[in-house]
């Protein structure tokens, strides 16, 4: 019997730390250097994210099996503020954070959809629910009326980007940390994209 997976806009109020676990799961070997360590990691991502910044795939129960946030010019899914930090990293370590962070943040890409993240479960993955995750974010942004929709994704994860160009992303440009390749974890990022209309 095949697992009946429903891909919801938003994220469930009452599922914020499992979104929180998951996104860490997903993210936390790029960004453990910066918003380490993990207990306070999530709890800096249940205070910050955007529960109308995302899509999440449930199973019937509604255990969440996946998540995949978006950024607007409001904001995105996992972004907070010099406040956030300060409650969970106190003054000091909010400090050297923030303009770390911010280098992450900023960017809008004011003529595409931007996509922020896309995790899934772990003993999910191969099922279909990224591919649901992107089709439901490609027509969000149809919606919004974008021409093009756009991520980025770390350049080893070879993986990430099978599954984008078989959705019809293509390579557009690949940016490298330089020096900030030691704080992050990885040493280059490539932006994919795919027409909407």
């Amino acid at each position: 019997m095949a697992m009946r997976v429903e891909i919801r806009s938003g994220l469930p109020p009452t599922l914020r730390r499992e979104a929180a676990a998951l996104y860490w799961q997903a993210f936390g070997g790029k960004l453990g250097r910066v918003m380490g360590p993990d207990r306070r990691a999530l709890a800096y991502l249940a205070r910050v994210i955007r529960e109308d910044h995302c899509f999440a795939a449930l199973d019937r129960d509604g255990a969440l099996l996946g998540i995949a946030g978006f950024k607007t010019p409001d904001g995105g899914f996992a972004d907070g503020g010099p406040a956030d930090l300060r409650a969970v990293y106190g003054v000091a370590g909010a400090l050297w954070r923030a303009g770390l962070i911010r280098l992450l943040q900023n960017e809008v890409d004011n003529e595409r959809f931007l996509i922020d993240s896309i995790c899934v479960a772990p003993a999910m993955r191969g099922r279909g629910i990224g591919t649901a995750l992107v089709e439901a974010l490609c027509a969000e942004g149809s919606r919004r009326g974008y021409p093009a929709i756009r991520l980025d994704v770390v350049a080893t994860n070879l993986r990430a980007r099978a599954l984008y160009e078989r959705l019809g992303f293509e390579a557009t440009g690949t940016a490298t940390l330089g020096l900030l390749r030691h704080v992050f974890g990885f040493s280059a990022a490539t932006a994919m994209a795919r027409p909407l209309r």
